[in-house]
């Protein structure tokens, strides 16, 4: 599977908890029967399978070092408070920082662009500029960052 495909249904399962309360499973069991169904990432054509572990692994990671992101991010939100950021950009900036901080398998750079395509795709026409804005200011400090753990 794409690892764009999979960082986008990571993010709706992500979503999929927070609105609807619903736990890891079911939420990613939900979105994968979606986009099959809908076959929106045009996956007959391109003969590609959905693999959900590669969601869990993302939803996984971001929901255990949730309580770690949201502390980074409330740092880089300069003027913006968690609580009050749309739920679609709180949880593209929880997915990103996850990936550049608490996983090595992707190119900080490439995190950060992914971000803003789907910020770009699913959010507002604000949430493009707003993420590379929180993401960028993130990046330039990964090392410090990581370095803290």
């Amino acid at each position: 599977m794409r690892r764009r495909l999979a960082r986008e249904l990571a993010l709706q399962s992500l979503y999929q908890m927070e609105m609807n309360e619903v736990s890891m499973g079911e939420a990613i069991a939900h979105v994968v029967e979606e986009a099959q169904n809908d076959d929106e990432a045009q996956l007959t054509k391109s003969q590609d399978k959905i693999a959900p572990q590669e969601i869990i692994e993302l939803v996984q990671g971001t929901v255990e070092h949730k309580q770690q992101i949201d502390g980074l991010l409330t740092d880089y939100l300069k003027g913006y408070k968690m609580d009050r950021l749309s739920r679609v950009d709180r949880e593209i900036l929880r997915l990103a920082t996850f990936e550049m901080v608490f996983s090595d398998d992707v190119p900080p750079k490439v995190v950060v662009n992914e971000a803003i395509e789907l910020a770009k795709h699913f959010g507002t026409d604000e949430s493009g500029k707003f993420v590379n804005g929180v993401l960028g200011k993130m990046i330039r400090e990964l090392e410090t960052i990581k370095s803290k753990g």
